[in-house]
């Protein structure tokens, strides 16, 4: 297999209001391996809350950062659905037209002297939808 290669278990309750717990043992790996093992609960609240941001740049400048409401997005504990409006953009001077790189962090943006944690986190359908036109007024 090609490197990186990553390894891992998971369980879910596949039901979202519910936390979900199981325990793995005498789990081994063989043949060469150059990291140790690590494991990280996701959305349980051992884990130290964290902002989550969305960046968003152009060839030029900085880019506009968004952040989530919820300080601690990274232990809400349900799939949760979170819309940016494209305004929050533009209102930081972010052309939409000439978007070249999109970032989703956790943390805050540019500080990499604080350590980090560990874990996964999954992201799943992210669209970008234009407004909705307002609706015209009836001709008389």
């Amino acid at each position: 297999m090609n490197i990186p290669m990553y390894i891992g278990l998971a369980v879910t309750a596949h039901n979202a209001s519910e936390v979900c717990e199981a325990r793995f043992s005498n789990v081994s790996i063989t043949g060469t391996v150059s990291e140790q093992w690590k494991d990280q609960d996701i959305a349980i609240l051992s884990n130290a809350p964290q902002p989550m941001y969305v960046a968003v740049g152009n060839p030029t400048g900085e880019p506009a950062v968004v952040y989530h409401e919820d300080p601690g997005a990274t232990v809400i504990p349900t799939w949760t659905e979170w819309i940016i409006p494209l305004q929050d953009f533009t209102n930081q001077g972010i052309d939409l037209t000439e978007v070249d790189n999109i970032a989703i962090g956790i943390g805050t943006k540019g500080d990499s002297t604080t350590p980090g944690g560990s874990g996964t986190m999954y992201f799943d359908d992210i669209r970008l939808f234009l407004p909705p036109e307002p609706e015209s007024e009836p001709a008389l």
